[in-house]
């Protein structure tokens, strides 16, 4: 049943989680209607969570850190390709609107990281913010989580890299400033098309595709060492985008690059497929045949071995470009890991004696 896009949202939808008993889906009854169903639009909504754990661990080799913090469960940015929407159905939500609109704040999350890197046990490893939702969201700037993480980074002289599609991160450059100095941050820009128009429905509530090279451009002036991931590449979509985005965030000071192939898991499938069909018809049935012939016939293949960049010609050619182009640009000549060693647990502060 056709549905018409909701503005400032991604997903057209809000499909029942997997994990109902019961699947509730739109059918045409063929009753005649004057105009297309529409969705009401749905407010944001933000809950605060009392986390019990603050660290995530992984052990994927296909991933370059072992640690990561999300502050936030679902993000308000609502990029219809985005991998972590299949999570909210442990909350019971559904990956499409609610993902984006039911959110979840860790008001304790500098708290638990405190005690966390208190422990003696602890060994310092680069924790990475942004791996599952973005840090810097739109609530970020009212609630200011992620801030008060990066401030126990610094209290504790500890490693983070941050990868965000939001020109906020500029907010906490400071800091960021600070922990560059002594080799401890690293932020990537995540860049998937620099056309605006396709970027206001693929990723609605994110900063602009300029506004973010402007804030690589800022960071980089001010010492943060920056990056850029293009990502995802959406074959016949955004793939064209590949090369200019290389060169605009190098001519703005990034150093390192990477690229991340689209990946379409569990319901992002499906409420990927639903955005094709709404925002781009005449190009729905190229684009997922081109998916196809990079996941080996499937929509996805998780083989950690090549979920990140794919499988086939089509693959093997957008790797050749991104190498290409990288070394035309001068990205990724030289790259250092964060330091570990400087990782310090500040003094207890003992109370005062008092006579009376």
């Amino acid at each position: 049943m056709k549905t018409t896009p909701i503005k400032g949202r991604g997903s057209i939808s809000n499909r029942t989680p997997r994990f109902e008993h019961f699947q509730r889906e739109r059918f045409d009854d063929e009753w005649a209607q004057a105009e297309p169903e529409t969705t009401p639009k749905p407010a944001t909504t933000v809950s605060l969570e009392t986390a019990r754990s603050i660290i995530s661990r992984n052990d994927s080799p296909d991933i370059g850190f072992e640690q990561s913090i999300n502050p936030y469960r679902g993000c308000e940015h609502g990029c219809i390709y985005c991998y972590a929407r299949p999570t909210h159905a442990y909350l019971n939500h559904s990956p499409g609107l609610d993902f984006e609109t039911r959110l979840y704040a860790k008001s304790n999350a500098a708290d638990l990281l405190r005690k966390e890197f208190s422990k003696p046990s602890y060994v310092p490893k680069l924790i990475a913010l942004g791996a599952n939702t973005d840090p810097y969201q739109p609530i970020e700037r009212r609630l200011g989580i992620t801030a008060s993480v990066l401030a126990v980074m610094e209290e504790f002289n500890h490693p983070v890299a941050i990868t965000t599609k939001s020109a906020s991160v500029t907010r906490d450059i400071d800091v960021l400033a600070r922990l560059a100095r002594k080799n401890l941050v690293r932020v990537f820009m995540s860049v998937g098309s620099l056309d605006r128009t396709i970027a206001r429905t693929l990723e609605p509530r994110a900063s602009t595709p300029g506004a973010r090279i402007e804030a690589i451009r800022a960071l980089s002036e001010a010492g943060i060492p920056s990056g850029v991931i293009v990502a995802p590449v959406i074959p016949a979509l955004t793939d064209h985008d590949m090369e200019k985005i290389l060169f605009s965030a190098k001519d703005a000071g990034a150093k390192s690059a990477a690229y991340v192939l689209l990946r379409l898991p569990l319901e992002i499938a499906d409420l990927f497929r639903e955005w094709l069909a709404a925002h781009h018809p005449l190009k729905e049935a190229h684009v997922m045949n081109l998916v196809r012939q990079m996941r080996n016939g499937k929509i996805y293949d998780s083989d950690y071995r090549t979920r990140m960049k794919g499988t086939g010609v089509f693959a093997q050619l957008l790797e050749q470009r991104f190498k290409r182009a990288c070394l035309k640009a001068g990205l990724n000549q030289t790259r250092h890991p964060l330091d570990t060693t400087l990782f310090s647990r500040p003094p207890e502060q003992q109370p005062q004696l008092t006579l009376f």
